[in-house]
């Protein structure tokens, strides 16, 4: 009867070998934990080999998947028990009992005779099924909530004990609100596409579909293409959109001159605003990017011209006027119990912090009528005495950069005054302004500072990059991704998809038709998983922070821009505010092997090794 597994498999330290699953099982649940699954009190159960259709059920016998088939090694001097195998020389976790005397791997540890022999495919089975039997003695299937929606992720090491003054954001940052306020968006800009720009009115059947689209999604103006882009600038194919219709992947690539890669020039500037493409990193864009292919769609669908500058500049402006004209806020206004969430979590964080002997202020875009009411609502009426400053309509991300707006002072009803501004008072109101008189006025200056923002370019890039204040991300798409990420689904999904590649790359070197055959099977099953994984977070364009494998183009641009993130300022209130903040270190694909498709390929033999010995 096998022992039953202990949390000591998920926080790094090695487990007690077992006769069915041999060292190299302790090797990958070790780099599994130094992947980040670690969670007290989550039992290992066993994975079904049905749980996904087409997958083999296994019990053949255990072996390092990168070092070639289970054979045992008469150079393993603490190997008594057959089923104790040698791994390669290259192979992470080999102990040196697996060595000879002058710490040469034996040559048995590669690949034998049998596995070369006339039936390749079969050997490449053997080694699926091993792998599977692996991920299946080795994978917890319960949900063990391995990560905490309600943590706080650090891109950069910060002690907030260091921080001595914190400056908030409105919209999306105090506030959070529902999402039953997009829709209101949609149709009122719909509405003013029809009665102002006269578009047909045949365009008020589309509703609004709110997982349509995701935050950070790019739009080529020119091609009325929506998609989504990788770090490296590649469009990740299956995340295109014309209208409301998938592009096939072969005409995108075609668009694109032959290429997924879109090139530098015509890629989005600082602030998200390119010749050609625009990214969408506002949540308030999510409205905006459905109706925009609504009406694409319908445009298509009726064979009618259009100017797809025209039609962009419209519907961009469409939505701008919802906000301009402060139908947003009067809706907001008149319901706050509707929209408004977690404005008790708003009132702890800052109440927190002043009694702290933190200082607080606060730079928005937003009127001061909205703010003033909507913080009322969730802190009381005296808010003001909790903030040192208050700036409001500060036009960012130019209140960061020009230095020409000074400010203006509002009396108690909001009506702007004439003095001239010598130094801020708490207590009173502020308009627009900029970052440089405030730094002067303040001195509030470096790493002393932290600041928190939802986007990315108009509320941190400039205050990190240009003056060193520390910035923090508040992404409320976080809490649903990592409720995600937890699922049994997804975590069988993900851990054998990534086995699954190992096994690919290692055996690549097969290139008999019988083996390609396989391979491709492979292939083919890892596309289906990589498929599955994304339709969980959503079924048109998957995570905001992934493509298949690589960062999205959003993701990269939040490590860059924010030392911190977070799904809402409530997440503070798990922390001491003296707490310090260390990034995970995140291997590197040259450094030690920490995920599993390293730990397979890892013991990878290099081809011709034997001839390239001299080259040292």
């Amino acid at each position: 009867m096998r022992p039953r597994r202990t949390t000591a498999h998920l926080v790094g330290l090695r487990p007690e070998p077992e006769q069915a699953l041999g060292r190299e099982a302790g090797q990958w649940a070790e780099g599994m934990a130094g992947a980040g699954l670690r969670a007290a009190g989550c039992r290992w159960l066993r994975l079904r080999g049905d749980d996904v259709p087409g997958w083999q059920r296994a019990a053949a016998a255990s072996s390092c998947q990168g070092c070639g088939p289970s054979i045992p090694s008469p150079s393993c001097a603490g190997s008594t028990s057959p089923s104790a195998h040698c791994p390669g020389a290259n192979c992470p976790g080999a102990s040196a009992s697996c060595f000879s005397p002058d710490g040469v791997a034996p040559r048995s540890a590669g690949p034998s005779p049998a596995a070369q022999s006339s039936e390749p495919s079969a050997y490449l089975w053997s080694r699926y099924r091993e792998m599977r039997k692996l991920v299946h003695d080795l994978l917890p299937p319960e949900v063990c909530n391995l990560l905490n929606p309600n943590a706080i992720y650090a891109n950069n090491e910060i002690s907030l004990g260091e921080v001595e003054v914190y400056g908030f954001d409105y919209d999306y940052t105090l506030a959070q609100y529902s999402d039953l306020l997009h829709s209101m968006i949609f149709n009122t800009a719909r509405e003013i596409l029809i009665e102002q720009y006269k578009y047909p009115g045949e365009i008020r059947k589309y509703d609004y579909i709110p997982d349509f689209a995701i935050r950070g999604l790019h739009y080529d103006v020119q091609k009325s293409l929506l998609m989504k882009i990788d770090a490296f600038h590649y469009v990740q194919l299956g995340t295109a959109y014309r209208g409301l219709r998938p592009v096939p992947d072969e005409e995108v690539i075609d668009l694109y001159g032959g290429t997924q890669h879109i090139p530098l020039y015509q890629m989005s500037d600082f602030y998200g605003k390119g010749p050609s493409l625009k990214q969408f990193m506002d949540i308030f864009s999510l409205p905006e990017m459905a109706l925009l292919s609504s009406v694409v769609e319908h445009f298509l669908a009726h064979k009618l011209e259009f100017d797809q500058t025209h039609l962009y500049k419209d519907v961009s402006d469409a939505i701008r006027d919802v906000h301009i004209k402060g139908l947003m806020y009067r809706w907001i206004e008149e319901d706050m119990e509707k929209y408004i969430l977690r404005g008790d979590e708003t009132h702890a964080v800052l109440t927190r912090l002043v009694s702290h002997g933190k200082k607080l202020f606060l730079i928005t875009n937003s009127p001061f009528s909205f703010v003033d009411k909507g913080m009322k609502h969730m802190v009381g009426k005296d808010w003001r005495d909790l903030f040192d400053v208050v700036i409001v309509r500060a036009d960012k991300p130019n209140f960061f950069t020009d230095r020409r707006k000074p400010f203006r002072k509002l009396d108690e009803s909001g009506v702007l005054q004439w003095d001239k501004i010598s130094h801020l008072e708490k207590g009173k109101i502020y308009r627009q302004g900029n970052l440089f008189d405030f730094l002067h006025l303040t001195g509030w200056r470096g790493s002393r500072v932290l600041y928190f923002g939802d986007h990315l370019y108009s509320d941190l890039a400039d205050l990190m990059l240009r003056h060193g204040w520390r910035t923090g991300a508040i992404i409320p798409e976080l809490e649903r991704e990592i409720s995600i990420i937890n699922t049994e689904q997804y975590m069988h999904s993900l851990t054998w998809q990534q086995a699954l590649t190992g096994l690919l790359e290692r055996m690549q070197t097969y290139r008999d038709e019988e083996s390609r055959q396989v391979l491709a099977a492979w292939m083919k099953e890892r596309q289906e998983i990589r498929a599955v994984t994304k339709k969980l977070f959503n079924p048109r364009f998957g995570s905001i922070f992934r493509t298949f494998h690589n960062p999205t183009y959003f993701s990269r641009r939040l490590v860059r821009f924010s030392d911190l993130y977070m799904a809402s300022l409530s997440c503070l209130l798990n922390y001491s505010v003296n707490f310090t903040f260390y990034p995970r270190r995140t291997p590197l694909q040259h450094e030690a092997p920490l995920w599993m498709d390293q730990l397979c390929t890892g013991c990878m033999k290099t081809p011709f090794l034997e001839e390239m010995v001299h080259i040292r």
